[in-house]
C-alpha cells in the first residue's frame, strides 16, 4: 500500500495536491461571524447569492492552467468535489440556527490541515462554512483506505450558537469604534468571536516540520489555539501564536481585521522566511525564534497588480493588496507566483528561485489565490527540526 499523506512543511518537493473549485461558490447571506456588502455586483447589504457564471468561466480557465502546470512537474492533482448542499441552499443546525447559504469550496486551505500524515478538519468559525468539510470526505476516506499510515480526525465540531460572536459586532465595527480603537482590539486579539467554545481556521498555520505558527486573528480565538497547542504537544510537535499589527498610515490601507496567515508570512525554504511590512508580526517571542535559530527575515516587495472586482469573497475592490504574498512552492528552489505581481517575482528571482508565473487574478475573488486553493498532501520529506533552539514559555 502506497504512502499518500506526507506534508511537513510549506517548500519541500510537491508529490500530490488538492485544489478546490470555484463552481458553487456564493456571496453568503449575513451570518454573526461575517457579512458581505457588495452593491456595485448586485448584492448589497443583505443580498445573497451564486457567483456569476462568467466569473466561474473565466477562474476555471486559470485553475484549470495551474493545475496543467503542476502536472507538468510531474505533481498529482486531486480536484475537490461539490456536494449539492454548497449550490445556494439553505441548511439548519440542531443547534437552533439555519444558514440560508453556503460559502463554496475554492478554498481548501481553510477547512482542513495535513501535518506529516494527520489530517486534521478544522472546527471552522462561519456558518456558512461548518459543513464546507464534507466535499473533502470522498478524497480523504481514499486516503485513508490506501495510506496504512494515513490518521484522519476533527477538531470538536463547534455549536456555532449566538453565544460564540461577539453581538452587534460589525454595526460597532463600522459605525461606533475610531481607528485608534480597532487597533487597540487587534493588539488585544479581541475580535467577533468569544470564548464560548474552541475555534480556528487552518489556514491561519505555517508549517516549520516540527514548529507550526498560527496567527492570532478573527477566525481563530485563544480558545482554538489552545486547543490546537496542546493537540499538537501531544504529536510531539511545537506549536506557536503570532500577531501581525496593523499601520497607522493614512497612504496606506489599514486591516484591523486579519484574516489568514498566508498573506502576512510565508516561509520560502530552510533558513528563509518572507512577512508583509505593512502587517508585521508584533510577537518578539516569533522574532526572537527566528534569529536565534539563524532565519532571515525579509520584507516582501510591494503588490503591483490592481484588482476591480465588484464581486468578491476576498477584501480586494478597486486597488492593490498584500493577496501578492500568496504563493504555493513546488520545490525549495521553484514556487508558483500570481503572474501580474511582478515586484515580488523579480523579487524571488534575485532570492536564487525559479519562478512560475501563474495568471489567477480571475480567481482571486472566489476567495484567495494560490495557497488558498490547494492543500499539499504529500511532500518529499521528513519532520525536520528548524528551531533546535527554543524559547522557554513559546
Amino acid at each position: 500500500m502506497a504512502k499518500i499523506v506526507n506534508s511537513w512543511n510549506e517548500w519541500d518537493t510537491l508529490k500530490r495536491v488538492i485544489v478546490g473549485r470555484p463552481e458553487g461558490t456564493n456571496v453568503p447571506a449575513p451570518e454573526p461571524a461575517w457579512w458581505y456588502d457588495l452593491p456595485l455586483g448586485g448584492f448589497p447589504l443583505g443580498q445573497w447569492g451564486p457567483f456569476p457564471q462568467e466569473m466561474v468561466d473565466a477562474a476555471n480557465e486559470q485553475m484549470d492552467y495551474f493545475v496543467k502546470q503542476l502536472e507538468q512537474r510531474g505533481v498529482t492533482v486531486d480536484r475537490i468535489d461539490i456536494l449539492p448542499f454548497m449550490l445556494n441552499q439553505p441548511f439548519s443546525s440542531p443547534c437552533g440556527w439555519t444558514q440560508l447559504n453556503a460559502h463554496g469550496v475554492n478554498n481548501v486551505r481553510d477547512v482542513t490541515m495535513i501535518h506529516g500524515n494527520y489530517i486534521i478538519e478544522a472546527t471552522t468559525v462561519r456558518r456558512t462554512r461548518i459543513y464546507e468539510r464534507f466535499n473533502l470526505r470522498s478524497i480523504f476516506e481514499r486516503y485513508f483506505k490506501e495510506d496504512p499510515e494515513c490518521v484522519h480526525f476533527a477538531a470538536p465540531m463547534p455549536m456555532l450558537t449566538d453565544e460564540s460572536y461577539v453581538k452587534n459586532y460589525y454595526y460597532d465595527y463600522e459605525n461606533t469604534w475610531t481607528d485608534e480603537e480597532k487597533k487597540q482590539r487587534l493588539h488585544n486579539w479581541e475580535f467577533q468571536l468569544t470564548e464560548k467554545e474552541p475555534l480556528w481556521d487552518a489556514a491561519d498555520a505555517m508549517r516549520f516540520g516540527k514548529d507550526i505558527f498560527h496567527q492570532a486573528s478573527c477566525v481563530t480565538n485563544k480558545g482554538g489555539m489552545d486547543w490546537l497547542k496542546r493537540m499538537f504537544a501531544s504529536l510531539g510537535l511545537r506549536l506557536h501564536h503570532v500577531l501581525f499589527d496593523t499601520p497607522m498610515d493614512p497612504n496606506k490601507p489599514d486591516n484591523f481585521h486579519p484574516w489568514h496567515i498566508d498573506v502576512n508570512l510565508v516561509p520560502m525554504r530552510p533558513g528563509l522566511a518572507i512577512y508583509n511590512p505593512d502587517w508585521a508580526p508584533r510577537t518578539p517571542e516569533l522574532l526572537e525564534l527566528f534569529k536565534k535559530n539563524d532565519w532571515e527575515l525579509i520584507p516582501a516587495a510591494r503588490p503591483v497588480r490592481v484588482h476591480k472586482n465588484k464581486v468578491y469573497l476576498t477584501g480586494l475592490y478597486e486597488g492593490k493588496s498584500w493577496i501578492s504574498m500568496n504563493t504555493f512552492s513546488i520545490d525549495p528552489k521553484t514556487v508558483c507566483v500570481e503572474a501580474g505581481e511582478t515586484a515580488y517575482c523579480e523579487q524571488l528571482d534575485k532570492l536564487g528561485f525559479e519562478v512560475v508565473p501563474i495568471p489567477y487574478e480571475k480567481v482571486i475573488p472566489f476567495g484567495g489565490a494560490l495557497h488558498c486553493t490547494t492543500l499539499d498532501v504529500y511532500r518529499e520529506g521528513d519532520c525536520e527540526d528548524y528551531f533546535p533552539n527554543q524559547i522557554e514559555g513559546y
